[in-house]
């Protein structure tokens, strides 16, 4: 069976997240405040997701949404300590 190739003007990015999609422009450098509230934004989605998990009773799939949500505090918490992220007035 011969399945013709796609344009790649025909893959679309669809979603709340264009970038994700395979061949979409890089986004420029953030700031480290954006970053910072991107971090902590995935920390509590990934918190989110690791409870749900567990209401479905998929406690395997849970304790790895768990174990991803440090990494992503500590990410930010390493930000916080940098140069790049001044105090507020």
């Amino acid at each position: 069976m011969f399945i013709s190739p796609l344009k790649e003007s025909a893959v679309l990015p669809s979603g709340p997240d264009p970038v994700a999609t395979p061949g979409s422009p890089r986004i420029e450098s953030l700031s480290a405040r954006a970053l910072h509230a991107r971090l902590l934004s995935n920390a509590a989605a990934r918190r989110l997701r690791a409870l749900e998990r567990e209401a479905a009773e998929r406690l395997e799939d849970a304790r790895y949404w768990k174990s991803a949500c440090p990494v992503a505090l500590a990410k930010a918490a390493a930000l916080r300590e940098t140069d790049a992220f001044p105090a507020l007035p």
